[in-house]
């Protein structure tokens, strides 16, 4: 035996020797995501009155949604386009109701010129804000943020032509190009302003989720994953998109407050959803030429609109700085 041969039986794996999972060690656990309800109780007092604010609009709008088109009206909410001093076919009888009435426990917010609930018209003017709202932040965060986060991860001539092309729609201006849809289609309908606005969002969410592509692919982690040969799809799509959705969705928040200023500026200057569909901006504009007489009719739609902007961006800003604190802690 030579004494290669003697020093390598002398050399023996022992079972601290061998790899942890050999050993019988449990793997490490990933932290778990937290929940809504977790989330919820981490906010300070301020965040949590404005996301109970939003979640009254958000079911409200739904409230009012099902209560016209499946149950016809069978709810106690009234008809935003019922003129309660006008006879009423529903039940026989004209209505209890008068222009510009105060509050009463009949109409909660009074009425507006020709006697129509103030406080069913905020109710249902909330859906539009949701939908042209909601439909905004898919168009962002599905198109805007999925591209953002390509370019953002695989770089090159990639990265050069669909940013040329986010650069190019949004120097194209935005009311121009919504007055030109609503003189093909010849209607002011809320699909195609949704549809309208939620094109023109797409490039501001792809520069968000490019700006945290480029910081996540640069990470351990991914750099881990190329170096094992994983394929870039599969570390897109399970690395990179899962690290720069909180930023996305974070961003919507305070997006879509601008888009719902948006809508009510449009309505305020009439061209927003054809009346008499009821918006918080068109309510705002056919009550400003009876402002002297009735100050509440242009008071409470203008409180929606404010109390549901600075809601969003409260809400937004927290979440993006608690998303920012998480992504230095990865």
């Amino acid at each position: 035996m030579t004494a290669l041969d003697a020093q390598t039986d002398s050399i023996s794996i022992t079972d601290d020797d061998a790899p942890a999972e050999r050993q019988g060690s449990t793997p490490i656990e990933r932290p778990k995501r937290a929940t809504p309800l977790q989330v919820f109780r981490e906010m300070p007092i301020v965040i949590k009155l404005s996301t109970i604010w939003l979640l009254l609009v958000f079911g409200g709008a739904i409230y009012a949604k099902i209560d016209t088109v499946l149950l016809n009206d069978a709810l106690p909410l009234q008809n935003p386009n019922l003129q309660t001093n006008n006879f009423n076919p529903a039940t026989g009888e004209f209505g209890d109701g008068e222009p510009n009435e105060s509050w009463s426990s009949a109409h909660w917010l009074g009425t507006d010129t020709i006697a129509r609930d103030t406080f069913a018209r905020i109710v249902h003017g909330a859906w539009v804000s949701l939908i042209i709202a909601m439909v905004s932040a898919g168009f962002g965060v599905v198109v805007g943020g999925f591209f953002g986060s390509l370019v953002g991860f695989v770089r090159g001539r990639t990265e050069t032509v669909t940013m040329a092309a986010m650069d190019v729609i949004l120097a194209f201006p935005a009311l121009i190009l919504l007055l030109a849809m609503v003189s093909i289609f010849e209607v002011r309908s809320l699909t195609v302003i949704a549809l309208v606005i939620g094109f023109l969002s797409i490039p501001a969410y792809t520069r968000v989720a490019r700006a945290g592509s480029l910081a996540v692919s640069q990470r351990e982690f991914v750099l881990a994953a190329r170096a094992i040969g994983t394929k870039p799809m599969k570390i897109l799509f399970r690395e990179v998109i899962p690290n720069v959705l909180p930023t996305v969705l974070s961003y919507a928040m305070v997006a879509g407050a601008f888009v719902i200023v948006v809508e009510g500026s449009l309505s305020f200057l009439g061209l927003s959803v054809q009346l008499p569909t009821a918006t918080w901006g068109n309510m705002i504009n056919q009550a400003r030429g009876n402002l002297k007489v009735n100050f509440a009719q242009v008071f409470w739609p203008s409180m929606a609109l404010v109390l549901t902007v600075l809601s969003l961006n409260s809400v937004g800003d927290w979440l993006q700085k608690r998303a920012a604190h998480r992504g230095s802690a990865l």
